[in-house]
């Protein structure tokens, strides 16, 4: 495990959507903030934490107060992305002062997942794109009585991306969760996810994490039989 721990008391306004490298914990001490990413918005104040997977992209927006966050960094694959209510952040905060490891061992133990309810209709399509990344947009569009204009609009003012930037991002987080946990042909997982074809994913997954899907299958073949691989 990374002995590496970040606080941060953030004051900005806000902080334009980035994407990180590896999963962490952002776990909320004090203040609040709102993030819109990869896997929706959420709401967030003390005692709050979010679970962020590796190569997740967000923007977040401050409250006038700020927030100070402890950022804690995880194995791949160690949790899911998702948000949770921790009953005593202080806690947490005292053992990280002298190990990364323990301060994630409790986090995990004290974690209550929660799941928020959409706010609005960019809320809701996120959702249904998270459900199904080969949604037809304008389908949504019009089956919810909002024009494509305001669909795209409305969406990037929100999560700062266009709808289909959103779907492009999550197929290809579901076509690298196939390739690492699955032994479905790469051909196979290109079809079920509704890619034009192999050569799509592939381009697909080099963009999101800069390798491609046979260097990750490989890496993952490696890691089951007992190879050391963290991304």
């Amino acid at each position: 495990m990374e002995r590496m721990r970040i606080w941060q008391t953030i004051r900005a306004s806000s902080l334009s959507r980035h994407v990180h490298g590896r999963a962490y914990a952002a776990l909320v001490l004090s203040g609040g903030y709102e993030e819109a990413g990869d896997y929706g918005r959420f709401q967030v104040n003390a005692g709050d934490v979010i679970f962020h997977e590796q190569f997740e992209a967000h923007l977040d927006r401050f409250s006038e107060t700020g927030a100070a966050v402890l950022n804690l960094p995880l194995h791949t694959g160690y949790c899911t992305a998702g948000i949770a209510k921790v009953a005593d952040v202080d806690a947490v905060a005292r053992v990280a002062e002298r190990s990364c490891r323990d301060a994630i061992e409790l986090l995990f133990s004290l974690a209550i997942t929660r799941t928020p309810q959409p706010a609005d209709w960019p809320d809701e399509l996120a959702a249904a794109v998270l459900r199904n990344p080969s949604l037809k947009l304008s389908q949504w569009g019009e089956k919810n009585g909002i024009a494509p204009w305001t669909v795209s609009r409305g969406f990037g003012l929100v999560f700062g991306v266009s709808p289909e930037a959103f779907r492009a991002r999550t197929r290809a987080r579901c076509a690298l969760k196939s390739i690492q946990n699955t032994q479905a042909s790469l051909a196979m997982i290109a079809v079920e996810l509704g890619f034009a074809d192999q050569s799509h994913m592939t381009r697909s997954v080099k963009q999101l994490t800069g390798i491609g899907p046979r260097a990750w299958r490989s890496a993952a073949n490696r890691f089951k039989t007992g190879g050391n691989f963290d991304a």
